[in-house]
């Protein structure tokens, strides 16, 4: 697997899928290999953990990384599949559009090649112009071109990928883990929130999660619930 920052990590959803899904799969007896990205974590050193060779039976293995804006996916994403093409793997998985630019580079060298699309990434509000926005793109051509398989995660980028490039993808939506109930009283205490009392939007506040809609919807509700919008940016 590459395409994610590095396992363990929760530093974005694809991280946490990456390490499901790997988890799952030792447990299935199957041999996982994970390239991670070197650098620091995305909300700074200070929450840099230790580099770890392994982690819960997945093989982890750090590429050479610039840690420059724009160059830390490309680079690792390079050296990450310049290993997986001359490693001993039957199958390479490819995570996000970015990454999928290499996909050729294990595909040449006879691997079977997976290509998970965790969102059209390069229309992002962050890569709508210039360089990054190019070179995603081209990811993404590249995944239809070069991978034996394309997994989606909507049915909306599934029917993209069928009008667009006439390619059949698998839909495998994400799924959540079993969860624990607790009594969430620090939410009570902290934020003055009670159950069933607030509508909870939870995720990157970024442009293309389209919270203004929400707020301009919420406006026009008539409801004695609070509006909650929690996430990094």
């Amino acid at each position: 697997m590459f395409g994610q920052k590095r396992i363990p990590s929760r530093e974005g959803g694809v991280e946490i899928v990456v390490e499901e899904l790997c988890t799952r799969m030792v447990a299935q007896g199957h041999n996982v290999t994970c390239y991670n990205r070197g650098g620091h974590h995305v909300s700074g050193s200070e929450y840099d953990s230790k580099r770890l060779k392994e982690y819960k039976g997945i093989k982890l293995k750090t590429v050479p990384t610039i840690e420059k804006k724009g160059l830390a996916a490309v680079s690792s994403s390079f050296f990450a599949a310049l290993c997986c093409a001359f490693g001993k793997y039957d199958v390479v998985h490819i995570h996000a559009e970015g990454p999928a630019f290499f996909a050729w580079l294990p595909k040449m060298f006879g691997k079977k090649v997976i290509v998970t699309i965790h969102g059209l990434d390069w229309q992002r509000e962050k890569w709508k112009s210039g360089f990054g926005s190019k070179f995603i793109h081209q990811g993404e051509k590249n995944a239809v071109k070069y991978a034996d398989e394309i997994i989606v995660l909507s049915k909306g980028v599934q029917d993209y990928f069928e009008k667009t490039y006439g390619r059949k993808t698998v839909f495998i939506p994400n799924g959540v883990s079993n969860h624990i109930d607790r009594e969430p009283q620090i939410i009570k205490n902290k934020f003055g929130l009670d159950k069933d009392k607030y509508i909870l939007f939870l995720g990157r506040l970024v442009p293309e999660k389209g919270i203004k809609y929400l707020i301009e919807a919420f406006k026009q509700v008539d409801t004695d619930k609070k509006l909650v919008i929690a996430g990094g940016s």
